[in-house]
């Protein structure tokens, strides 16, 4: 998995954060105490079952919990060479040593946030529609997430775009983008037949019986040398 390549780091933290953007194919978003327990066991098995990126989302709760399981996040993003992204909050970015920030469109803009962090920070932006797709090529992310595709309790209200629009990224995007939005182990290839390249998850991994087992699943789907050696490429 891109994870331990060994391959030697770019000059900067700015140029190694985006490296390690370039490599991640898979994308997990995690509460701080994932069904109220502490995270790290669920995170070892999903870094080394192949996710590349992690987002810690805090919806309230966490509380006295939120800097330890912060801690936790970082510590095992360094050890797996991965990247570390908080949710919508550039002071516990900055609290936690994360390598960036995932906003959505009703949240902070992503200008005040490039500002607010300065040009090494990892910034990503939901989209929801072609137009918001374009749009953020004119804004300063280093990557979008395109959805949801299917209506999921992670983002109530929010309604299903379909696959359509996850073709419609593949001919448009601009920047690295995953999609997002109830995928799952038994639409992932629907996903990646429409033109995904990355994918984010949320329940996939979490709410697994083997959480390892399930991310190895789900990176082999979006992993190019996987698909090569399926369809008996050298």
């Amino acid at each position: 998995m891109p994870a331990s390549t060994n391959l030697s780091a770019p000059e900067g933290i700015g140029p190694l954060r985006r490296q390690r953007l370039a490599w991640a194919r898979l994308y997990f978003v995690c509460e701080p105490r994932p069904h109220g327990e502490d995270a790290e066991s669920l995170l070892r098995a999903a870094f080394s079952g192949g996710v590349g990126m992690v987002e810690l989302r805090d919806k309230g709760g966490a509380g006295e919990h939120l800097s330890r399981s912060g801690e936790t996040f970082r510590r095992l993003a360094d050890t797996y060479s991965a990247l570390f992204i908080v949710n919508d909050d550039p002071a516990l970015v900055r609290e936690l040593k994360a390598d960036g920030l995932h906003v959505g469109q009703d949240d902070i803009p992503p200008s005040e946030a490039r500002e607010q962090l300065g040009p090494d920070a990892i910034i990503g932006l939901s989209t929801h529609s072609a137009e918001q797709i374009e749009q953020a090529h004119r804004q300063p992310v280093d990557y979008i997430s395109v959805g949801p595709i299917w209506e999921t309790p992670t983002k109530e209200g929010r309604p299903a775009t379909g696959l359509e629009l996850i073709r419609t990224a593949a001919e448009i995007a601009e920047r690295p983008w995953f999609a997002i939005g109830g995928i799952d182990q038994d639409n992932v290839g629907e996903v990646v037949q429409a033109g995904a390249e990355r994918i984010c998850v949320v329940r996939a991994i979490r709410d697994a019986p083997d959480p390892r087992a399930a991310t190895a699943e789900l990176f082999a789907a979006v992993d190019p040398s996987a698909r090569k050696e399926e369809s008996g490429g050298s």
